[in-house]
């Protein structure tokens, strides 16, 4: 799934150790990225 950080957040990349950057990138679609897109930190 491609995500992006919601505007002013910062949200780390736990399989690359690195925060996920403002232009968004693939990631895994597992629990984390799922509690993550709920919680408002990043968006599809």
């Amino acid at each position: 799934m491609f995500v992006k950080p919601a505007k002013g957040r910062s949200v780390p990349d736990p399989a690359r150790g690195d925060l996920l950057p403002e232009g968004g990138r693939n990631v895994d679609e597992n629990n984390y990225w799922l509690r993550r897109e709920a919680a408002g930190d990043v968006r599809r």
